[in-house]
């Protein structure tokens, strides 16, 4: 008996915490929402100075509180999961974990609190409570583009970075210490802001030849910002080929995001993961 009503209690407990169909899940989810938001709006007001004079108590006496509920929360999701394992090693568990941990961690180190902004990537589980999970089709097609250019992305970057270093050796060279290019490394700081077309000022070449070496940088800049563009552009038209070309035999759809054309033997979406069902 005992253990029929411990089953039920975990059951009960699981179904308004991890689930989203039910009133009670939908409204936990919302509370839980609300209080992260809270939460996170109070570690920001906290790091204003004036505030933190006057009001500082009470923004400690508030972070106790969210980080008791969030504490409870996560040890009731551990209890009533059925696999506790793969929820604590899950995106959504090291995050849950990664919230409460800074609060402890302040005891040691007490700038440690402000990393409790880490929270606000709670309010991810949104995409739940309003349906969003078509929308992650969308996110994979993007992924599955940046992971098709990655070798791309990584020639560029390299051929960047050895750019910069070239631009930031001249500039040493040409400038020198006198007119605040003291180091190579700080020279290629100069150049990395130049390129990128940031342009702080705090560094700026005083000779003719090193602002004529300055123009070309920034008018490279320009010119290399067109090309990351081109190439993931390039992935993703070649994925939306692919999957136009996909055949769609399977009729199928997610009982999610709605989508249709899985493979006849897949179990879960492919787009947003959960479980397929039958039309």
């Amino acid at each position: 008996m005992e253990i029929q009503e411990s089953s039920s209690l975990k059951t009960a407990i699981y179904d308004v915490i991890f689930g989203y169909e039910s009133k009670a899940g939908r409204l936990f989810d919302v509370v839980l929402i609300v209080l992260i938001v809270a939460s996170v709006t109070a570690v920001l007001l906290d790091s204003v100075e004036s505030l933190h004079l006057g009001y500082g108590s009470i923004f400690y006496g508030l972070e106790l509180a969210f980080t008791a509920i969030f504490t409870v929360e996560y040890a009731l999701r551990l209890y009533s999961t059925p696999n506790k394992r793969e929820y604590a090693l899950s995106f959504y568990g090291l995050i849950d974990l990664l919230s409460i941990l800074p609060t402890y961690i302040a005891f040691l180190l007490p700038s440690a609190q402000y990393l409790l902004v880490i929270r606000i990537m709670r309010v991810l589980r949104i995409f739940r409570i309003l349906k969003l999970f078509r929308y992650i089709g969308e996110a994979n097609l993007l992924y599955t583009a940046l992971l098709g250019a990655r070798r791309k992305i990584l020639v560029f970057l390299f051929s960047m970075l050895t750019l910069i270093v070239i631009f930031g050796a001249l500039m040493f060279v040409i400038e020198g210490p006198e007119h605040g290019f003291n180091s190579i490394p700080r020279s290629i700081y100069w150049a990395i802001v130049t390129i990128t077309t940031v342009g702080y000022g705090d560094i700026a070449p005083q000779t003719p030849l090193g602002q004529f070496i300055a123009g070309i940088a920034m008018i490279s800049g320009y010119a290399i910002i067109a090309v990351p563009t081109g190439i993931i552009g390039a992935e993703l038209m070649n994925e939306f080929q692919t999957r136009s070309r996909e055949p769609q035999n399977d009729s199928r759809k997610c009982s999610s995001c709605k989508a249709h054309g899985h493979d006849m033997d897949a179990r879960f979406c492919k787009y947003c993961g959960n479980i397929i069902q039958a039309t």
